[in-house]
């Protein structure tokens, strides 16, 4: 089956096996609820980077906040710029020879990382938990999915077309790889979003850099350890820092290429550091991501899909809706609805059996989406539900309903990345597909119709480098997504992600 962001665990119907290890966890991390931000490290105090198939520890160390109760959970290595020269220099020289290797070889490589990967799903798993905030369930399909993408990465195949075959000459262009790949990811997938990179790198004959973000730098160091044994010694590099290693990491000389998920304001530092070397860029970045829903729909139903594609992983993802725009026929019916779904909603400990929803991953997050109720008090908005958050350790926001606010108001206008979403009331298509088009983010869109040809011919219309018909945020190894306008440049996933790690070389032969 597809890894789709949308899978049941995200309603808190996790399988057994998964609760389990959320059990497991529980004894695993100490909760210092009385003192946040306790100086006793809880889980994975020893992770190393890995850098020429090596263990390195950093000269120094930054810590690893658990942001359910802000108690300090681990240390991690920061990486100095002399070592992140001696990484760039490592992968360097392993993709002369990892450009050599046959593709078929690289396929099974990639189906070795994935069994690895599917043997530690609940340690993995733990680790996202702990430093990023989702349900224990989440967190183990989310490591699963990264076993599934490289699996069904490996399938893919690489052009060479025959442009001329006769008795003058021959020309060919095929597809070779760039050399180095800097893989740059965010705190809200910290596996999830190694599927679109990782795979595709290597399949396509590159060594990759990988650098996690600060927030959650754990899971994606103790990968770096278990596939040690699994690729030779500088085919993957991992790394972690707090400072300026994602600004050292793209304007370095030594990367061919930056692979790079997170705002669209970082995205432009990355654009600009890789400017005068003229490295190649992809860019996965921001959204505001509208959806439309038209009168026919069954209501009661509608509410719980509406739900989750806006609060899966407490609205942080890039694809979940941002803002919905319901048709007058039905505005107040749906969001009674979708408050009293909202209510049912269990929020709290990850760790916990039946928690649904997890905190925001970390304080900076937390403060914005903060800032942005408070806006929306300051000019008066509705809460339909939520709003301030209860006193508690941990950076936990209510799911949080704005009741047709004005079309130019921030958290209409603004990517909140987090539970609170604006119901925006319309009655008129043309000024629907206008007010959805609006902005500077292009990234997903979705249409929600018992009429799927109707919505189809609405979904057209839309700007956006996704559109989904009732459904959202359904994606696959075999199909391409990107962001139009300030939500990135490039594609991943598919073939067509496969060949952003790849540049085209024509061969010519004269015959005779």
């Amino acid at each position: 089956m597809p890894y789709s962001l949308e899978d049941a665990a995200f309603s808190g119907r996790a399988r057994s096996a998964t609760v389990d290890a959320g059990r497991e966890a529980v004894a695993i991390l100490t909760v210092h609820r009385s003192s946040p931000m306790s100086h006793s490290p809880t889980v994975a105090t020893n992770l190393t980077m890995t850098i020429g198939g090596a263990a390195v520890s950093g000269r120094s160390s930054f810590e690893v906040v658990n942001p359910t109760d802000e108690a300090l959970i681990a240390y991690a290595p920061e990486c100095t710029r002399e070592q992140l020269d001696h990484a760039v220099l490592a992968a360097r020289t392993a993709a002369r020879t990892w450009a050599a290797v046959p593709f078929a070889q690289r396929r099974r490589l990639l189906h070795e990382m994935a069994d690895v990967i599917d043997a530690h799903v609940d340690e993995l798993g733990r680790l996202v938990t702990a430093e990023q905030g989702k349900p224990s369930a989440v967190a183990a399909a989310e490591v699963a999915g990264l076993a599934y993408w490289l699996r069904e990465t490996a399938a893919l195949t690489l052009p060479e077309t025959v442009n001329e075959d006769s008795g003058e000459r021959l020309s060919v262009t095929r597809r070779v790889p760039l050399g180095v790949v800097a893989a740059i990811t965010p705190w809200n997938y910290p596996m999830g979003q190694l599927s679109f990179k990782l795979g595709p790198a290597l399949l396509a004959g590159n060594t990759v850099v990988v650098k996690p973000s600060a927030f959650t730098p754990l899971s994606t160091l103790r990968l770096g350890e278990l596939l040690r044994d699994v690729l030779p010694a500088g085919v993957l590099t991992v790394v972690s820092g707090s400072g300026d290693l994602g600004a050292w990491l793209s304007g370095h000389p030594g990367i061919d290429k930056v692979s790079f998920t997170g705002s669209t304001a970082t995205g432009r530092a990355v654009m600009a550091g890789a400017a005068p070397t003229l490295t190649r860029i992809t860019l996965e970045l921001g959204g505001n991501d509208p959806a439309i829903v038209l009168p026919d729909v069954d209501v009661p139903s509608m509410a719980e899909k509406l739900f989750w594609a806006a609060f899966s992983n407490t609205g942080q993802i890039c694809l979940a809706v941002k803002r919905v725009y319901i048709h007058a026929d039905i505005y107040d019916e749906l969001t009674r609805s979708l408050a009293d779904y909202a209510a049912t909603i269990r929020m709290g400990d990850p760790t916990q059996e039946g928690t649904q929803l997890g905190p925001i991953s970390n304080r900076r997050q937390y403060e914005t989406v903060l800032d942005l109720i408070e806006d929306c008090r300051r000019q008066g908005h509705t809460f339909l539900t939520g709003g301030t958050p209860a006193p508690r350790p941990g950076f936990f926001v209510p799911v949080t309903l704005v009741d047709n606010p004005p079309e130019e108001s921030r958290i209409v206008r603004e990517e909140q990345f987090g539970p609170v979403l604006p119901l925006l009331r319309f009655d008129d298509v043309d000024d629907v597909v206008a007010r959805a088009n609006a902005g500077e983010y292009a990234l997903g869109a979705s249409v929600w119709s018992a009429d799927p040809d109707a919505a189809l011919a609405i979904a057209r219309r839309l700007d956006a480098g996704t559109v989904w018909v009732n459904e959202i945020m359904h994606l696959t190894p075999q199909v391409a997504f990107g962001g139009r306008k300030q939500s990135g440049i490039g594609v991943e996933s598919g073939h067509e992600g496969l060949l952003e790690f790849t540049e085209a070389q024509t061969i010519t032969v004269r015959r005779g």
